[in-house]
């Protein structure tokens, strides 16, 4: 009992968060059939949804490992429902693409929509998406040496025309042993020099 009781919870979590999003008031806006078309185009193109291919994957499987957890006795017949009942949400991947180009659509004008569509369809577009990522890293990577220099840099000049300004900054008094000390061996300062 306890089991169906956790499923049902689930279930109705998730419709609430469902009752909510539909019930959005973004959703009042009219866009037309050709703004939707040239979204999804743009969606298609971009790849804007692929970020969220593992959603349902990784949601399967941490329900698995939940309901496993509690119920190790019940392992195959959890793995086959919970793999069954994913499969069968599988078909709610167009909800993701639909709002998605809702999204873009109420964003941008059907006109942009269609450039970028166009675009990310051309061969250079192809080759942005491909390798974007390399390009980023690397940039990326030449930020982090160009943030290292200006610092050092910035450092190095503000140190040397402070020193102009005030003097060269002072130095602490060495450290010396004492040597009546036997054994303990503790540190002094120096006597200042008169």
């Amino acid at each position: 009992m306890k089991f169906a009781n956790r499923v049902r919870r689930t279930a109705a979590a998730v419709a609430a968060v469902a009752m909510v999003a539909v019930a959005s008031p973004s959703f009042a806006q009219e866009i037309s059939e050709a703004h939707m078309k040239a979204a999804r185009a743009a969606v298609d193109a971009i790849n804007a949804t692929d970020f969220y291919d593992d959603i349902l994957p990784n949601a399967a499987a941490a329900l698995k490992r939940e309901l496993i957890q509690k119920n190790p006795d019940l392992t195959p017949d959890i793995t086959a429902i919970v793999d069954a009942k994913a499969l069968e949400l599988a078909g709610r991947r167009t909800d993701l693409e639909k709002e998605s180009a809702m999204a873009y659509a109420r964003v941008l004008s059907e006109e942009d929509l269609n450039a970028i569509a166009a675009f990310y369809t051309s061969p250079a577009g192809l080759n942005l998406l491909k390798d974007g990522p390399i390009v980023t890293r690397e940039v990326a990577k030449a930020a982090e040496i160009w943030k290292n220099g200006i610092a050092r840099d910035l450092a190095e000049q503000v140190g040397k025309q402070l020193e102009e300004k005030v003097g060269p900054p002072k130095q602490a008094a060495p450290v010396t042993v004492d040597p009546s000390a036997a054994g303990a061996q503790a540190p002094t300062e120096a006597a200042p020099a008169n």
